[in-house]
């Protein structure tokens, strides 16, 4: 197949590369993770002959991630909901409205959030190698320890790229190709080309802390996960996990213990996807999915507006709602209601709902003004122009438990934003009002 042509679009200040090939009536993303180079993967055979395959069955969307390949690099990874919206921006340029995902590697955890925030634009879901979180839990014993997490970081800055590294990571990674010197050659290149030391870093201490099992079963997107069952990257029991919390998904188990899809038995892969494809599946209602929720509100309110009097108060309370609008406007959340001196807003991603959060504070402290604020993810379902579910419910007790400035997150929203730059301490386990289970709760720091 004739190598595609390369374009750019641009999200802010960065420029995401991204090919388009194949000219069926479906429409694939490929998530890739940070491995990939759009440039040599057509030149890298048995790659090429894989993405040829998948675009004998789709019109195939192809991009370099930032951070990765012939996209901007960096040395700070984004948090996801960044990586997010550079999906948004690549299918909005390509004119796809509604496109199945294949998540490789990393590419899952993104493809995932993907589905559960804009389910009205995945028509279905494709995870090769899945994982839900990196380090272990009470019911994911697997992930690696903290221990072995820096070690394995330290490897990748002092070694990445050099041949030494990618023979020896190759064991585990695919050991399929120690039997083909061509074949081992062609993934030294494209691991040095996809990445440079400082990003697969950056990128791999960023996925270390994140962690989706709280989100899986708000994916009711029809998935395919597709795992080998000898697999060194990911045990096959994270795949097992992934399916089985996802609502509408269904594992295939394939042979073999090679971690990249194009080595190995390459052709039971492009089967199961070939058939998952022609399946007619029944595409979920879009009214429910996955949201970020912000509740604020001024603490001693009812104190301060007996001090004022009603023609104060209202003065005073017009200037602190004029002030939240504009940063709502800046961090691009949805108000959704207003009661009284609170606000309720959604965003698509918890990063910003925390920011916009603490901007909220900043700008009313000199109102002589202070505002508690609690902030959570999880699914909600649009009606007329309101929202409800349980999570509304959580986001309203969280914000209950602040004190006079502070902002309180569930563990969602912590185990979401890593490489945001945001800071927590822990504030304990709490009993919420109306909510089964105790949650645990943590405290932003400025």
């Amino acid at each position: 197949m004739k190598k595609p042509e390369v374009s750019y679009v641009r999200n802010g200040d960065v420029s995401l590369a991204y090919q388009v090939v194949g000219s069926g009536s479906h429409d694939l993303l490929l998530v890739s993770g940070f491995v990939s180079n759009l440039e040599y993967a057509w030149e890298y055979p048995s790659l090429s002959r894989f993405l040829s395959g998948l675009a004998e069955m789709s019109r195939l969307i192809l991009t370099d991630r930032r951070g990765s390949g012939l996209s901007d690099r960096f040395r700070e990874a984004p948090p996801q909901e960044t990586m997010l919206r550079d999906l948004e921006m690549v299918l909005d340029e390509v004119g796809s409205a509604k496109a199945t995902l294949f998540g490789l590697w990393d590419g899952c955890e993104t493809s995932i959030l993907f589905a559960a925030t804009h389910p009205e634009r995945v028509s279905s879901l494709i995870l090769f190698t899945a994982s839900a979180a990196q380090k272990p839990a009470e019911d994911y014993p697997w992930a690696w320890s903290d221990e072995y997490w820096e070690e394995w970081l330290a490897s990748i800055r002092d070694g990445w790229g050099t041949r030494a590294w990618v023979v020896k990571n190759a064991r585990w990674m695919g050991p399929g190709m120690l039997d083909s010197p061509d074949e081992l050659e062609r993934w030294i290149a494209y691991t040095r080309l996809a990445a440079s030391p400082s990003s697969a870093e950056a990128v791999m201490r960023n996925s270390s802390d994140t962690d989706i099992r709280g989100i899986l079963p708000f994916v009711r997107t029809p998935t395919l996960v597709l795992h080998r069952v000898g697999d060194r990257i990911e045990p096959i029991e994270a795949g097992r996990y992934v399916a089985a919390r996802m609502p509408d998904a269904r594992l295939v188990e394939l042979p073999g213990d090679d971690g990249i899809p194009w080595i190995g038995d390459t052709a039971a892969v492009l089967h199961e996807i070939r058939t998952f494809l022609g399946e007619r599946v029944q595409h979920p209602s879009s009214d429910r999915r996955l949201a970020t929720i912000l509740f604020t509100d001024i603490v001693g309110s009812t104190q301060r507006a007996a001090m004022l009097g009603d023609a104060g108060w209202g003065e005073l309370l017009g200037e602190h709602h004029r002030r939240v609008r504009e940063e709502l406007e800046r961090f691009e959340g949805v108000e959704i209601d207003t009661a009284g001196d609170g606000f309720l807003v959604t965003f698509d991603g918890p990063a910003r709902a925390v920011r916009c959060a603490r901007a909220i504070g900043e700008r009313v402290r000199d109102l002589g003004i202070e505002i508690r604020a609690g902030v959570h993810v999880g699914e909600i379902e649009h009606v007329a122009k309101d929202i409800r579910g349980i999570a509304v419910h959580i986001g309203a007790r969280v914000a209950s438990l602040a004190g006079p400035g502070e902002i309180l997150v569930s563990s969602t929203v912590r185990d979401l934003v890593a490489g945001s730059g945001l800071t927590f301490e822990d504030a304990g386990e709490h009993e919420l009002k109306g909510v089964p289970d105790r949650w645990h709760l943590y405290r932003v720091v400025s």
